[in-house]
């Protein structure tokens, strides 16, 4: 419902528009009538009218002068001039003066009627616009937390124009102005260990929560949450020494803070100095690498990438050795000794002064070495081939020296099973192999173990004990078996004299064959043919 006010200072005229019309069917209440301006003035003080319609010509103060007033102290107040055909010049100045509406007397209720709902359709149009207006500047408000965040991000990670940074800075009244500028960032150790993701999600928030705490105090601060479970701050001052011991405390009082209150660890990297707006992500990059020396010193640690950067050490060597061990322990199979190549590859890389990146690129030869190895075994089908797409992402995740020796052992372990396998399928193959040959060769005179094992390349030694083992006879009772039976088929199917079997079966001593066979069977060749040939078969 809007409020109107009529002034006029003709009572018939006030009072006959105040009486005529049903305002709240139109949406208004008329709030009362004044005969002169300056009346008008003092109701207005009080009651704020949305809509006021006035006479020109009046005492004390017009309706011009009236309208003044109104624009100057109520600028969203509505004005309709009642006017005639004699105050054309008046109402040129009302125009001047932006009124609103004019209507020409004398007026009727319908086309006052038509007017007021005009103007209500309008201040109704416009009371939307401000609503939606003001809905939109809440909305900002609400959310300009999360957009300072999403700025703050993009400037720790993306290139900015130094233009672009300073305005962001200022409309998001974050207090960095420099000249100097320094990034940290926490990370929980283990987030593996607390459970679901929601409850790491909880506990990265917690973090949070302390590092906007601790950090968030300093008078040049910026505190955000960055990637997964990361935060970072960003520091600023004028004096570099001061700025890298104030990050090295607030870093030490959130990692003892996070550990006493949180029941938790966390490494905090502190990147370098720099002197520019525009180079703040490579603060913020460096804090990341820091933390990345997690890996070599461990967790719950503060990390200055800048002490890493000058730290001394013993060199790293060149690794072949540990690497050509850990290959020929994989080829031979032997699981104690792989273990011990890994510890000592892992000794090595601890003790080393070099960058991370080396370090993962040293894990990473020492894989690919291993997966050659199995190619080069013919270990094509086992499990670990596929596995180069996930090298990077595994490596990656751990957070320590003590995670990659695990996962290198659990690695190498699988690659030992592997090599046993294929072993097994060779052995099985070979064996298989020597079998056919025998029942291909049977009748050759000149079939011993060195021709079968020398077909196979294998030695006569390891031959006749997997041989055994895959038939479980010896490699003479195997191959006289063989001949036996084919005897006493040929014996019992064919005419064939006994000496043309015994040289059909392999045997050139006849009379050798004929003691052979009575052994094998209990009967001379001759016997076993008239019995078969009578019908009494002993075997």
């Amino acid at each position: 419902m809007y409020k109107i006010l009529i002034v006029d200072d003709e009572p018939i005229v006030r009072e006959g528009i105040r009486e005529r019309i049903q305002w709240a069917k139109h949406g208004y209440e008329c709030i009362g009538a004044c005969e002169n301006g300056r009346e008008a003035l003092e109701v207005m003080a009080q009651e704020r009218p949305d809509v006021v319609l006035t006479d020109i010509c009046m005492p004390y103060m017009d309706g011009l002068e009236l309208s003044r007033h109104i624009v100057e102290k109520y600028p969203k107040t509505r004005i309709i001039i009642l006017t005639g055909f004699d105050d054309f010049d008046y109402a040129q100045q009302a125009v001047k003066l932006q009124v609103t509406d004019f209507i020409l007397k004398p007026i009727t209720s319908a086309e006052l009627r038509e007017l007021l709902d005009k103007i209500k359709l309008e201040m109704d149009e416009e009371s939307g616009r401000n609503e939606h207006l003001l809905r939109m500047k809440q909305e900002l408000k609400n959310s300009m937390a999360l957009l300072s965040e999403r700025f703050l991000e993009r400037l720790a990670s993306s290139p900015m124009r130094r233009a672009d940074i300073t305005a962001k800075l200022a409309y998001f009244n974050i207090p960095l102005n420099g000249p100097l500028y320094i990034a940290m960032t926490a990370e929980i150790d283990e987030p593996s260990l607390y459970g679901e993701t929601a409850d790491v999600e909880l506990y990265a928030f917690a973090l949070y929560n302390i590092v906007q705490e601790i950090a968030g105090s300093a008078q040049e601060s910026a505190v955000f949450r960055f990637k997964e479970h990361k935060v970072m701050a960003v520091l600023s001052g004028s004096n570099a020494e001061e700025l890298h011991a104030q990050a090295y405390k607030l870093a030490e009082d959130i990692r003892n803070s996070v550990k006493e209150y949180m029941k938790f660890t966390v490494t905090v990297g502190i990147g370098t100095v720099r002197s520019d707006v525009a180079e703040i992500r490579h603060s913020c990059r460096a804090s990341e690498a820091a933390l990345e020396y997690r890996l070599l010193m461990g967790p719950d640690q503060v990390v200055n990438i800048t002490d890493l950067e000058v730290r001394g050490g013993k060199p790293l060597q060149d690794g072949f050795e540990a690497e050509a061990a850990l290959v020929s322990a994989i080829r031979a199979g032997t699981a104690s000794e792989v273990d011990h190549c890994i510890q000592r590859l892992i000794q090595e890389i601890g003790s080393a002064s070099m960058p991370i990146e080396l370090c993962h690129v040293r894990i990473l030869r020492v894989m690919l070495a291993v997966l050659q190895t199995l190619m080069e075994m013919g270990s094509n089908d086992h499990d670990l081939f596929g596995m180069e797409k996930r090298l990077l992402s595994d490596l990656y995740s751990f957070r320590s020296l003590e995670q990659i020796e695990v996962w290198l052992k659990g690695v190498c372990g699988e690659a030992l099973r592997g090599v046993a396998q294929t072993r097994k399928d060779l052995t099985r193959s070979q064996m298989m192999e020597a079998v056919d040959y025998i029942h291909s060769h049977y009748s050759d005179p000149d079939l011993s173990v060195k021709t079968v094992s020398s077909r196979i390349f294998m030695s006569t030694s390891y031959f006749s004990a997997l041989f055994k083992a895959h038939t479980g006879r010896t490699f003479v009772e195997y191959v006289t078996d063989i001949r036996m039976d084919k005897a006493k088929e040929l014996l019992k199917h064919s005419g064939m004299k006994t000496y043309e079997i015994a040289a059909s079966t392999g045997y050139q001593d006849p009379q050798y064959f004929s003691v052979l066979f009575k052994k094998h069977t209990g009967d001379t060749p001759t016997e076993y043919r008239n019995r078969i040939t009578a019908g009494g078969e002993r075997r």
